[in-house]
């Protein structure tokens, strides 16, 4: 018989609760919710006990991440050390190289990274064993208010609060983009994880008043072939810097991990 996964979450907001409650639920077979970790006082909102991350560390056997990149950069190693697994969805943390090389050396847990708000990243990984793509770029559109930042300058902020049309906010690679747009671009990050290489990608950031869904198009090429994927996503509701398909690409992986056949892997 196959060994459950004792499962605890980092984070109780718009991803951590859509997973916590479908563990809850049973609807993850072969992995059990045991603790949710957060800084808030959660009460009664969440459905299984609220630890601290030591206490998670010792009950569990794998952590979610569901709570951004400082997260990762203050816990990944420690999890990885006391060898709990780790299912990372911010991304966006591993633009960090040196933390990024720490995270995939340590042990004796392992690290796993959700495929997130964008598809096509198995084929791009499969690709990159074929030889280098030589150019890959990804481009992101998102309303405005969901791309502001504390660093933006009023001309920049004035601009996206007026448009009309599509504004190109920021071009960079995909090591730049994250850093700037900590909640906002794990999908810069995860190309990147994907390709093997942070300078490789180029990231095109727009703010569209028009943007009632996030879109990502990701288009690469090298000497073996030419991919091209575009998704478009509502926000979730409670928090418009994220797509509501992003809590079920961790349940898929979730769901792998646990064991589940029939997985895309």
């Amino acid at each position: 018989m196959s060994t459950v996964r004792k499962v605890g979450i980092v984070g109780w907001g718009a991803i951590g609760r859509v997973v916590g409650t479908a563990l809850a639920e049973g609807r993850v077979g072969g992995a059990e919710l045991v603790c949710v970790v957060d800084n808030r006082p959660l009460g009664e909102a969440a459905p299984a006990r609220q630890a601290t991350f030591e206490e998670a560390l010792e009950a569990c056997d794998l952590i979610v991440e569901a709570a951004g990149q400082g997260v990762v950069r203050e816990w990944g190693e420690r999890v990885l050390e006391s060898g709990t697994d780790l299912l990372i969805a911010s991304t966006g943390a591993l633009t960090d190289e040196d933390l990024a090389k720490r995270m995939l050396a340590a042990g004796p847990g392992r690290v796993y990274f959700t495929s997130g708000a964008v598809g096509g990243l198995d084929l791009l990984q499969a690709a990159r064993f074929l030889g280098p793509l030589d150019e890959v770029r990804l481009t992101t559109t998102k309303l405005p208010s969901t791309l502001e930042q504390p660093w933006m300058d009023e001309e920049l902020l004035a601009r996206m609060r007026s448009a009309t049309g599509p504004v190109v906010v920021m071009t960079g690679t995909a090591r730049e983009i994250p850093v700037k747009f900590p909640k906002s671009t794990n999908v810069a990050a995860s190309v990147a994880l994907a390709v093997g290489d942070l300078d490789t990608v180029r990231v095109q950031v727009v703010a569209d008043p028009a943007a009632h869904h996030t879109r990502h198009v990701i288009e690469a090429s090298g000497a073996h072939g030419a991919y091209r994927f575009e998704v478009a996503h509502l926000p979730d509701p409670g928090n418009p810097a994220t797509s509501q398909v992003v809590p079920y690409a961790v349940l898929r992986s979730l769901a792998a991990l646990a064991g589940q056949t029939g997985q895309i892997l």
